[in-house]
């Protein structure tokens, strides 16, 4: 047998083989290679953000034709087996991770439970190799969103050596059907965009629910987390302008006890950057601190208006008229049962640290301070809406928390109909007797069904008839809609807070949970009007959003502010009386002015009045308003503003911050320092921290504010 196998050996070799042309050689392998591209030029090799490796495959091209098995025999049977090791070995390793994606599982929906994917996707540099990468193309789908198709390559066949290039060709066309069968299978994805930068995730197929809801097939890989900066929107604020008594000396504006300006300023400025100039609403800021002011004793009349007139620390020739209001704090046996809708915004854009974790946590805070007779309901809405968690007494404190925990985020934002469903939940379960009111949690990106922010302001002002009150917790940055969640707050008879930490998510629902939730005043109006005998020309700091005109000041009809339970609000007019030497308007040449009357007139009634304040409002069941009054004294002025209390003080050093972080053209030489020292002087007590808290920003504001503005 040996003798037998040499023979042939030595045949083999003997054998003279013809030597084929090499300008037919070459033109054969162009042909061969440009045939390969062809049929792979949109297949990645090695990952799908890196150059195709044209080189090596060049090189194992030649190792398996028919010229190179002539010549290295042995070595392209070493080469070979080795690939086809390497090749086995590939496919085994990642049949496991890939079998969920080839093979989806059926999907398992919870009756009226949003169900998201709960695996993540790593890198796909290091967890998605080279031979399962395929390429994403745009698609629509049947709704006529955008999605995403993930379309598998070839399955790398084992690599024999061929004997010539028909073999070589049927292993393509075999290929290219095994790519195409994978390819017709693949699951999509909803995405913005083909590709950005990341793998996007390949989700298993939806299913609908028996109430609609879309809910995704467990086990798909969770989608990374949503980033996504410089798309904040906010309302464009004019600081209001310095005018004249003598043609303007009414001044009308709503009351508003929302915080959520300082909260986003607070986020920007610890990312070392300043807010942009229209997210400074200086009278949130001020209003964000509680205040010891005196209050009234019964909720008959449910507040007290506290006025003080100090020296301006910036100009010392105006003068600051500060109006304090505290609310009636509702004793805990005085408060009614609540009917709570939590409206939660699960779309994709939610998918972030600070946005929905954070939301879940803040609603599980709210529902400690809850009595276990209160009801709660979930709304949870993304590329549709539907509803969570039926009407459910707090006792049953579990499932609400159960509910909760199921949450997750992925798909586009249909706020609009989430709006509609919670509204709807909350008048079946309505309580004449209680509080009705829908949480809003969102970031505001609101993509699919009602976006336009009339036709929002619109509906929420005819549901508001209803009786039910809705408040708007804003999360995360970068994509914040703020404009947008103001006018659901203001038109919805409720409050906006924006939360950017769990301190934060704590002190507006577990501290401030009372003035949260329930009114003791809606519809609360302030008008000033100035004694053109003494004042020349005033100025309200703050409130730009809030302006109402005059004769909406008598008008039932008009909506206006609300007021929480111990609630304080805080208003401050710089003015700047007759006589005074500073100001930044000059007297007119010509004409009769009031100020220039007789000095003898003075000596009247009200010549000893800087102005006279009317509050108008209305208790909650009450649809007709009632008025309260009070004169602005010269004589109760401080001489100075050390002799002002805590409260005045340190309410007057945040009104100047929030002017400096918005340019800060009435200050003068007014800084940063002069705010620091202002306000450490009237620090107080600080039970929470909040003061402290507040000279560390205006530290960081001092050092950050040489960095560019966000979305300027």
């Amino acid at each position: 047998m040996t003798k037998e196998f040499e023979k042939l050996t030595t045949a083999f070799e003997n054998e003279t083989q013809p030597r084929a042309r090499k300008s037919a050689k070459d033109m054969a392998m162009r042909a061969a290679m440009e045939a390969f591209e062809e049929k792979n030029q949109h297949a990645y090799q090695g990952n799908q953000f890196s150059k195709r490796l044209k080189r090596q495959g060049n090189k194992i091209f030649d190792l398996l034709t028919f010229s190179e098995w002539r010549k290295s025999m042995k070595l392209s049977y070493l080469l070979a087996g080795g690939t086809s090791l390497a090749v086995l070995t590939l496919a085994v390793a990642n049949t496991g991770q890939f079998q969920e994606l080839l093979n989806p599982r059926e999907p398992v929906i919870e009756p009226a439970i949003i169900t998201k994917p709960a695996q993540t996707i790593k890198k796909a540099e290091t967890e998605i190799s080279q031979t399962t990468v395929g390429r994403l193309e745009n698609t629509k789908s049947s709704s006529g969103d955008k999605t995403v198709k993930a379309k598998p390559p070839a399955v790398v066949a084992e690599q024999k050596p061929m004997m010539n290039q028909g073999l070589y060709g049927e292993a393509l066309r075999k290929d290219k059907r095994v790519r195409q069968q994978m390819a017709a299978n693949a699951p999509s994805i909803s995405s913005p965009s083909p590709m950005a930068n990341i793998v996007r995730p390949m989700m298993a197929p939806k299913k609908r629910s028996a109430n609609g809801f879309v809910a995704q097939e467990n086990g798909a890989f969770m989608s990374p987390s949503y980033s996504d900066s410089g798309r904040d929107k906010f309302s464009k604020i004019k600081s209001n302008p310095l005018k004249q008594v003598v043609k303007e000396p009414v001044s009308t504006f709503s009351i508003d006890v929302d915080t959520a300006s300082y909260s986003f300023m607070r986020a920007a400025i610890n990312r070392g950057v300043l807010p942009q100039k229209d997210a400074v609403r200086v009278e949130e800021l001020i209003n964000y601190f509680p205040y010891d002011y005196q209050g009234p004793e019964s909720k008959e009349t449910p507040f007290k208006a506290n006025i003080t007139v100090v020296p301006t620390p910036w100009n010392t020739a105006t003068k600051l008229v500060h109006i304090g209001i505290k609310g009636y704090d509702i004793k805990q046996t005085e408060k009614p049962k609540s009917n709570l809708v939590f409206l939660l915004d699960t779309s994709g854009s939610m998918n972030a640290a600070n946005k929905l974790p954070l939301l879940k946590n803040s609603f599980k805070l709210l529902l400690s301070t809850l009595s276990k007779d209160d009801t709660v309901s979930i709304v949870a809405y993304a590329g549709s809406a539907g509803v969570v968690l039926e009407p459910t007494k707090v006792k049953n404190k579990a499932k609400i928390l159960a509910a909760l925990d199921r949450l997750n985020a992925g798909g586009s934002t249909a706020g609009g109909q989430g709006i509609r469903l919670a509204y709807q939940l909350a008048q079946s379960n309505f309580d004449k007797k209680g509080v009705n009111r829908v949480i809003l949690a969102t970031d505001g990106d609101f993509n699919v069904g009602i976006r336009n922010q009339n036709e929002l302001k619109s509906f929420i002002e005819r549901k508001r008839k209803s009786g039910v009150m809705l408040s708007v917790l804003g999360f995360g940055m970068g994509n914040y809609n703020d404009a947008l969640m103001q006018t659901l707050a203001q038109n919805g008879n409720g409050n906006a807070a924006y939360i950017d930490s769990l301190s934060e998510a704590r002190k507006v629902l577990v501290q401030e949970a009372s003035s949260t939730l329930f009114t003791i005043a809606k519809d609360v109006k302030i008008q000033m009007e100035f004694n053109p005998l003494t004042v020349k020309s005033y100025r309200l700091i703050g409130y730009e959003t809030r302006k109402l005109n005059r004769e909406d000041f008598n008008n039932d009809k008009v909506d206006a502010g609300d007021i929480g339970s111990g609630h304080t609000v805080t208003a401050i007019y710089e003015i700047t009386p007759v006589g005074s030497d500073g100001g930044l308007v000059d007297p007119l040449r010509y004409g009769k002015k009031a100020a220039e009357k007789p000095q003898a007139q003075l000596k009247q009634v009200r010549s000893g009045e800087y102005g006279f304040l009317k509050l108008r409002y209305k208790l909650p069941k009450e649809n007709v308003s009632r008025l309260v009054e009070a004169a602005v004294k010269i004589e109760s002025a401080k001489t100075s503003i050390d002799d002002a209390s805590i409260d005045v003080r340190f309410s007057t050093a945040v009104a100047a911050y929030g002017q400096l972080l918005r340019g800060g053209d009435n200050l003068k030489t007014y800084s940063y320092d002069d705010v620091i020292n202002l306000a450490s002087s009237a620090k107080g007590k600080d039970e929470f921290g909040y003061r402290a808290e507040f000279l560390n920003l205006v530290r960081l504001a001092k050092l950050a504010s040489g960095l560019s503005r966000d979305n300027n």
